[in-house]
This record gives C-alpha cells, structure tokens and sequence, in this order.
C-alpha cells in the first residue's frame, strides 16, 4: 500500500517550506487539525535530520497563523506519536497541530 503522504496533492497542502507541509487531518479530532509532515519518507520523528525537525517546528508556526485567522481557537494540542505501541498508525512521521476549543 503506498504512504498516504508521499506525493501530496497540491490542493491538499495548506502550507509549505522545502523540506516539510502541512494538511488539514482526514479524521479531524477538531476542527482545524492539521498534520505537519516531512516530504522525504521518514517512519520514526528520531530519524528527522536536524533541518527537517527545524523545518516541522517553523510549520508549527506557519499553522498557528491560519489557525487564529481561520479558526479562533481557545488552545492548542501539538504532538507526535512514534511507533504502533504509541499509537502511529502511518508509517511517515506527522505532527499533529491541533486547535482545541472551550466548551467542546
């Protein structure tokens, strides 16, 4: 089965650098959720170069931004699961960007 985040759509990307992008989340726990991701098929965030993790942290920026232009958020989740026992289901390291929101 081939990565679902090798080769996104141009559509699909909400925002970019070289080395990483963002997309919102198929399965969104909120809305807005992103995933930040490296294009270069990586499976663990410890196997990251150092550029692709500064990469993935000036995108975490970059989704703040069109968070609070877009979705007014109370707070944000932001974190990265590495490997099946903590719960990575996609074998491409994705940092899950998530606005969370009083109430909900």
């Amino acid at each position: 089965m081939p990565c679902p985040f090798c080769n996104p759509a141009p559509e699909d990307i909400v925002t970019r650098n070289s080395l990483c992008y963002a997309r919102y989340d198929i399965h969104p726990v909120s809305p807005g959720h992103l995933l930040i991701i490296p294009f270069r098929h990586v499976a663990d965030y410890f196997e990251t170069t150092y550029e692709e993790r500064m990469a993935l942290t000036r995108l975490i920026d970059d989704c703040r931004e069109i968070s609070e232009r877009e979705h007014h958020p109370d707070g944000y989740n932001i974190g990265v699961n590495v490997g099946e026992a903590a719960g990575q289901n996609i074998m491409h390291v994705h940092i899950h960007f998530i606005p969370r929101y009083r109430g909900a």
